[in-house]
């Protein structure tokens, strides 16, 4: 197999290298993005030597300009409840060490406080019947006039871009999952599975109305999701009722933005989304995101299994970065073949986690760059790296 880097090649821009890397053409050097970082991970690195100006946010100052990571924007389309649900957040019950709050949705749950960092325990979600879907679905009406963007204007943008541009068109099943509530939805699917369908439907008449709009006066390379609706153990919905009932949609759309020249799409789940690539696949979402790896989603194999019908992002473990050198450099040759074919833009396979020191995550970036063509110039001018 034949690399797709080029030594000597004319330097690129941002957009052009990461369309040709995702089409498995020849790039002067390799994309370098990045998931994210937990806050308590910068909090650490701030007193293992990360200077304290870099925190979270954009642009200069920000983590992911000190670590180098190359730009991208996407456009502000909207896809999501308008208006979203506003107001104080009540709290219900002071405890020790977390508090019983309701939000504005009507969602009430038990959250740690302090430094007790913790996934939310759900008391009532927002979702429990059809009465309570009816709020949400006022709050998605696809014509709305509070949606409408000057999208004349944004295209001109879009247009002349040295970066590359996405849509996020946001989720079919995860959002739901949200307002439902996990238990809730999984007995949901079998005694109102019609309710179910119909709010997929609503989300999914959202996407196509806001993103034919969009793409009629956008260049857009890449659209981007989320649903992270898979665990350790595979999808919480079975794969035959998400081809039933979320694959047609998701074919919908996919159809939409390939018609518009958007053939790079993308959805952000966890765990391990095995059961579902397929579905996905045939509906037109062909490269998948973030690949944790110790789910079973592994950029290897599933290169391996589909070939160049499928494009990646992530997939190198970030808990390897917490142990030695040799370790972060055996998890980047593990994945090196599949960088150098193409259509994958390697990185951690979710946020970093505060357990990688911050000598560490140095050491892997700079070795990452090394392994995606970087010169040495380019990566001694990389903040961190200098």
């Amino acid at each position: 197999m034949e690399s797709i880097l080029r030594q000597g090649m004319s330097e690129l821009s941002h957009r052009e290298r990461f369309i040709r890397q995702m089409h498995f053409q020849t790039i002067d050097r390799g994309v370098h993005w990045e998931f994210g970082y937990w806050d308590q991970t910068i909090e650490k690195w701030h007193e293992q030597g990360l200077p304290r100006e870099i925190t979270r946010g954009e642009g200069r100052g920000s983590v992911e300009s000190y670590f180098g990571v190359d730009p991208r924007w996407s456009v502000p389309i909207s896809v999501y409840l308008d208006p979203p649900f506003s107001g104080p957040v009540k709290v219900l019950e002071e405890k020790e060490n977390s508090r019983v709050v309701e939000h504005p949705d009507g969602m009430i749950a038990e959250e740690g406080k302090g430094s007790v960092v913790s996934i939310p325990k759900y008391i009532k979600m927002p979702i429990s019947g059809r009465e309570d879907w009816k709020r949400f679905k006022d709050r998605l009406d696809p014509s709305s006039p509070a949606r409408d963007r000057d999208w004349a204007a944004i295209g001109e943008k879009t247009r002349r871009s040295q970066v590359p541009v996405g849509v996020d068109f946001g989720s079919f099943f995860g959002w739901i999952r949200d307002w439902v509530g996990f238990e809730q939805l999984a007995l949901m699917m079998y005694d109102d599975p019609e309710l179910v369908e119909e709010m997929v439907e609503t989300l999914t008449q959202v996407k196509l109305v806001q993103l034919k709009a969009c793409l009629r006066e956008c260049q857009i390379d890449f659209a981007s999701g989320w649903e992270d609706i898979c665990f350790r153990g595979g999808p919480m919905i079975s794969p035959a009722m998400f081809r039933d009932i979320v694959g047609p949609r998701v074919k919908q759309v996919c159809d939409v933005l390939r018609q518009h020249g958007v053939d790079i799409i993308w959805t952000d789940c966890d765990g391990d989304i095995r059961p579902l690539v397929p579905i996905w696949l045939e509906a037109g979402l062909n490269c998948m995101f973030p690949l944790e790896v110790h789910c079973g989603s592994d950029p290897v194999a599933l290169r391996k299994q589909y070939g160049r019908q499928i494009l990646l992002r992530g997939g190198l473990e970030k808990y390897r970065f917490s142990k030695g050198r040799e370790e972060i450099l055996a998890e980047l040759k593990r994945v090196e073949k599949v960088f150098e074919e193409g259509g994958y833009i390697p990185h951690g396979d979710h946020r970093i986690p505060p357990d990688v020191p911050y000598e560490n995550y140095r050491y892997y970036i700079r070795e990452k760059l090394a392994m995606m063509g970087w010169s040495k110039n380019e990566i001694s001018e990389v903040w961190a790296l200098a």
